[in-house]
């Protein structure tokens, strides 16, 4: 048997709207496929203001321009985390202060972030790993006292929520991913949720290449013009059409990984509590929204070994990301603290083959080859 780490859930319909996209005479940015999945996303989790962007990526580029990130600012956020957040502020000329994670949760510690406070602190960054909550009362208490923004990097995070707020809608701004990999997808893709009024109408003309074309299009201004830094960031209306297609079978999608993660997480449990590994802690503020599942190792040994042996029986398990303090571009300019938590979890932590068409058979056949390992 061989299970991939991943298998884009690509439903025949996304052929038909990408096709009617294109017949309504144009398939460039914000059309009526934009229009329909903005109002999805605003209607569904309340957020203000979203705007769909070409990727991740994308959406905390633009974060970081709202930010009014200056040379010299100073922006907090987790080492254990994908480059884009932290390559984002620094082409805006930021100083990178990174921070560790909680011990039991790969998630960023509020107290280590107060502790890295300074006056030239602009921006805390938060990562949502595998759609699991941060602690979000404590870190926006922090922001109001210091008066600092706050972005949530909800890659992971699409129907996650931190007690009944949506991930992605307590932050000053909140960015969401569509790739391939992720609960929802547009192939590549991401979105831009502006949850802070004075950010919403220059959201937009940053998205629009630093015009004032989408209120132009509303018919707001009689014409548009250059009137703010911006790119284009926003995409084909094709991707959105593509995206709507899984929008429509959002439901769906979610109770068919939200089922594997419980059923990863229930058989996995004997080999737990034989001490062979650690399954995902669920903080009691936290949801599960069956973005990944990832267990943890007792040291980088074995993971690697539990990795190898996964991959012989056909079984594409992957590890995750390497610490950005200690990276090749960032070793030599990161302050010299140690990042324990950080380097743990990457050592040790495995991520099991995860996708909405991932069969029971399946995941019995990765926890019993798993559990043969370790006998």
């Amino acid at each position: 048997m061989t299970i991939p780490f991943n298998k884009p859930y690509l439903p025949l319909v996304s052929l038909k709207y990408m096709v009617q996209a294109a017949r309504s005479g144009t398939i460039a940015g914000n059309g009526k496929y934009t229009e329909l999945c903005h109002r999805f996303f605003e209607e569904r989790f309340g957020f203000r203001k979203v705007l769909l962007t070409t990727s991740c990526t994308d959406a905390m580029e633009m974060a970081s321009i709202l930010s009014n990130i200056q040379p010299g600012n100073e922006v907090i956020l987790p080492s254990f985390t994908f480059m884009s957040a932290a390559n984002a502020f620094l082409l805006r000329g930021a100083k990178l202060v990174f921070s560790d994670t909680l011990a039991d949760v790969p998630n960023i510690d509020p107290v280590q972030v107060e502790q890295l406070i300074t006056p030239a602190t602009r921006v805390i960054v938060v990562a949502h790993y595998s759609g699991l909550a941060c602690e979000m009362d404590r870190i926006m208490e922090l922001a109001a006292r210091h008066n600092l923004l706050v972005v949530e990097d909800a890659a992971h995070a699409i129907e996650s929520y931190y007690k009944d707020e949506p991930l992605g809608s307590i932050g000053h701004l909140g960015t969401f991913s569509f790739h391939e990999t992720k609960n929802i997808i547009s192939g590549e893709g991401g979105m831009l949720a502006v949850n802070y009024k004075p950010f919403l109408e220059r959201a937009e003309i940053i998205w629009e290449k630093g015009t004032n074309r989408a209120a132009f299009h509303r018919g707001e201004v009689d014409k548009y013009g250059w009137v703010d830094i911006g790119s284009s960031f926003l995409p084909s209306d094709a991707l959105a059409a593509f995206l709507y297609a899984q929008i429509k079978r959002f439901r769906k999608i979610q109770r068919k990984r939200k089922w594997s993660w419980w059923e990863y997480h229930e058989q996995l449990l004997p080999l737990e509590e034989k001490g062979y590994l650690t399954r995902p802690v669920i903080p009691q503020f936290a949801t599960v929204n069956g973005n990944m599942f990832y267990i943890t190792l007792p040291d980088k040994a074995r993971r690697d070994a539990l990795l190898h042996n996964l991959n012989q029986h056909g079984i594409q398990a992957v590890f995750h990301y390497f610490p950005l303090h200690s990276s090749h571009y960032f070793r030599d300019k990161h302050d010299g603290r140690e990042l324990p938590n950080t380097d743990r979890f990457s050592d040790t932590l495995l991520r099991l083959p995860f996708f909405y068409k991932l069969k029971q058979k399946e995941i019995e056949y990765i926890v019993k080859t798993t559990g043969e390992f370790f006998q």
